[in-house]
């Protein structure tokens, strides 16, 4: 009889346990997908700014074409391609804002201090969004690789979450 108790006992710890794991891999799933969001969110933000400084008159033709072109790349990229084209404007504004002195000479513009502010907090966002997301995509990556959720199948059949790798270090010239 005490064996019989024990192994109420037994499993009953093993299925709270169970249950309370699939919890938590359902609200990293959540914390998962709200921190894509955000990272899509400022993406988008940042490449709104690029575009507004580009089409502001404040930078010559030439560098207003590239930034153009790489702004609007990257708000019109689908999934697949949004990492690329994310790494392609931070690219091509660590091209235009290689230094602080081409941005403080840009600054001395009309209206372009604030625009320049605008953007370099832009690109800030954008890095700690990534780096949210990535940490979150760690944390719910090791939680599902181990051997309790992987032999009860915790995780449903939601994919693994991959990271976002890109190139999202602001430009040099930017950075205050």
């Amino acid at each position: 009889m005490n064996w019989l108790i024990l192994a109420f006992v037994v499993l009953a710890v093993a299925g709270v346990y169970l249950s309370w794991t699939a919890g938590r891999i359902d609200r990293l799933h959540t914390r998962l997908d709200a921190a894509r969001a955000a990272l899509e969110a400022q993406l988008f933000r940042r490449a709104a700014v690029a575009l507004e400084l580009a089409t502001s008159g404040i930078l010559d033709p030439a560098t207003s074409l590239l930034v153009v072109d790489a702004a609007q790349r990257s708000r019109s990229a689908e999934d697949e391609e949004r990492e690329i084209a994310g790494s392609d404007l931070s690219k091509a504004l660590a091209v235009v804002f290689p230094d602080v002195e081409t941005s403080q000479e840009l600054a001395r513009q009309p209206g372009a201090a604030e625009l320049l502010a605008e953007l370099g907090a832009a690109c800030r966002r954008v890095e700690m969004a990534r780096r949210f997301y990535n940490d979150t995509v760690a944390s719910t990556r090791a939680l599902r690789t181990r051997r309790l959720v992987r032999w009860f199948r915790l995780a449903g059949r939601a994919r693994m979450p991959t990271t976002v790798e890109m190139d999202v270090v602001p430009p040099a010239g930017l950075v205050p």
